[in-house]
């Protein structure tokens, strides 16, 4: 019977401290923007330098565990790529606006107060919109009087874009300040690699690969619910 006794305080005083030490879910709310720095992977590729773009969002974060949690967001981003004439007096942008949700997983560290975070998860998107800048013909390049045509891909400038939906994986790191536990401030950079393809990609079609990438830096609030 001593022994039953002895087990049974044992057994509750292990669970006593499991209950003390057991983290308290937080769950937080907010927004963040920023700005975006693009390209596309073509293939064959294309002569090409970065577009810059925005970004802006809504944020949901649920954290059970010390070091885990769950961020879950609905963003508008800008993609898309710049043509490069190398020298020639040609200009030609092409941003592709995507409503997007990342599903991301969120490892945080730090004291109370100061945090350093990473992020890693799918993105799945839908392009709504379609933004060309360009001051010359691009429909017809080989009309332009001194237009570079020399080991140059033209297609893709006025090529109409099939494959609205895109998904890719996109990874960051960042960090937060947390002032008086309810409110924190976040600053986080993040790289997005594209998995889908804007043109279609079968073997009698002018691109193998036409996929987006992006490097994106934005600054956000989040307000703690619980």
């Amino acid at each position: 019977m001593r022994r039953i006794v002895l087990l049974l305080t044992v057994f509750l005083g292990i669970m006593g401290a499991k209950a003390q030490t057991h983290y308290i879910p937080h769950v937080w709310v907010g927004g963040h923007a920023g700005m975006t720095m693009s390209e596309m992977s073509f293939s064959p590729s294309v002569r090409q330098s970065m577009v810059q773009g925005m970004t802006a969002g809504l944020s949901f974060r649920y954290a059970e565990e010390r070091h885990v949690g769950l961020i879950a967001e609905l963003n508008i981003s800008q993609r898309g790529w710049k043509e490069d004439f190398e020298g020639a007096p040609f200009s030609y942008s092409r941003r592709l606006t995507y409503m997007e949700i990342p599903v991301l997983t969120h490892i945080f560290f730090g004291s109370p107060k100061f945090k350093g975070f990473f992020n890693l998860g799918p993105v799945v998107g839908y392009m709504i919109g379609d933004n060309i800048k360009s001051d010359f013909d691009y429909a017809h390049p080989n009309q332009v009087p001194g237009f570079p045509l020399s080991n140059r891909s033209t297609e893709q400038m006025a090529m109409e874009i099939k494959n609205k939906f895109d998904y890719g994986i996109t990874a960051g790191a960042g960090c937060e300040f947390v002032v008086k536990r309810r409110h924190a401030f976040t600053l986080e950079a993040r790289y997005y690699f594209g998995l889908g393809n804007i043109y279609p990609s079968s073997k009698k079609d002018t691109f193998s690969a036409s996929r987006g990438t992006s490097i994106m830096v934005t600054l956000g609030y989040m307000f703690r619910l619980k």
